[in-house]
């Protein structure tokens, strides 16, 4: 057989070979994620529950920056009203924890619709500056009404109890965190296979275009910052429930643009990105304590020198992905997988 004949049967079978593969790695990672919990020592564990939360609200705000088109720098804002509305709500009510991470999902949607309301007359570097302001309000907030939050002492809440069990340990509170992030990944595959989805990815494309083809701008705008919100709300309750305490300083600014630097690393537009930048900006910092614990025998100060590394290091991520390469990880991952299957055709 020629190789121009190859190529083209090995392109008709592409697609059913390829959503076979996809089923059979999804399945392999699936199994990975049941049984880490069990092969790995605790501070890992640790680790894997941070990246389940990074991944759920970098997936909030990559729908909102990846596929609408617009910036955010309240994501930090927006996980603190979730965390405080579960503190709040497991302080002074019996609700079950997933009443309370509903609702503080929901609580943060609100909040987000309210953010998102400049967003029909302002876009790129004035909407930053927006969500920017809001998320320094919310801050504000979380350190004044001390009758809600506690002021800068914060919140302490108990751990999280469903059918009889605690949810106390890092290895328990994983059977909630990872599932959750899961779940809520393919939920968002499957918004950008409806209607209200398009119409995101319409509005970042061209919001002109959109509006004529109509698409009412404000509606899926706000629906858009609604939804984002709401995926950093449910981060942000079990961020709670994982330290159980909450405070104004366990929502800096510095984790906004953290997300947004999982965001551009990862990929902009695509949920695998998502995934990819999350796990890669939460492993990025415990491999700078590692290499500065390592330094340290050699170099005494080498705590003081590292310490504001991280955002330099943040900043030169974003700065180098949007430079050379602006689809992030995941189009680094998508062309590995193609010289794969290509290989025996590419000469």
């Amino acid at each position: 057989m020629r190789i121009g004949d190859a190529k083209q049967s090995y392109e008709a079978d592409e697609a059913i070979w390829t959503s076979q593969t996809q089923k059979l790695w999804l399945g392999f990672f699936l199994l990975i994620l049941l049984v880490f919990p069990f092969l790995v020592d605790s501070y890992l564990l640790y680790l894997g529950c941070l990246v389940g939360i990074a991944v759920i609200s970098t997936t909030g705000l990559n729908i909102l920056t990846g596929f609408t088109g617009l910036i955010s720098l309240g994501q930090a804002g927006f996980m603190g009203v979730g965390a405080y509305t579960v503190a709040w709500l497991s302080i002074n009510t019996a609700l079950p924890f997933p009443v309370t991470l509903v609702l503080a999902g929901l609580m943060a949607a609100a909040v987000g619709i309210l953010v998102g309301l400049p967003s029909l007359r302002v876009k790129g570097l004035y909407l930053a500056i927006a969500t920017l302001a809001a998320s320094v309000f919310l801050h504000f907030i979380f350190a004044e009404w001390e009758s809600v939050t506690g002021g800068m002492g914060g919140l302490s809440l108990e751990p999280a109890h469903l059918f009889g069990l605690t949810f106390q340990s890092d290895f328990m509170m994983y059977f909630i965190i990872v599932p959750l992030a899961v779940l809520m990944v393919l939920a968002a595959r499957n918004v950008f296979r409806t209607r209200i989805g398009r119409a995101f990815i319409a509005i970042r494309d061209r919001d002109i275009s959109a509006e004529i083809l109509g698409i009412n701008l404000l509606r899926y705008k706000l629906m858009s910052f609604a939804l984002s919100s709401f995926y950093a709300g449910i981060a942000g309750g079990l961020f709670a429930y994982f330290y159980r305490v909450v405070t104004p300083e366990s929502f800096p600014l510095s984790m906004s643009i953290f997300y947004l630097a999982a965001v551009i690393v990862g990929g902009m537009g695509n949920l695998l990105g998502g995934i990819l930048g999350a796990a890669f900006m939460t492993l990025v910092p415990e491999a700078l304590k590692l290499l500065t614990a390592a330094l340290t025998p050699f170099y005494p100060n080498a705590p003081v020198f590292m310490s504001p590394m991280l955002e330099i290091i943040f900043g030169a991520l974003i700065v180098g992905f949007l430079i050379f390469e602006p689809h992030g990880l995941a189009e680094i991952w998508h062309r590995i997988r193609r010289f794969f299957r290509l290989w025996p055709f590419r000469n």
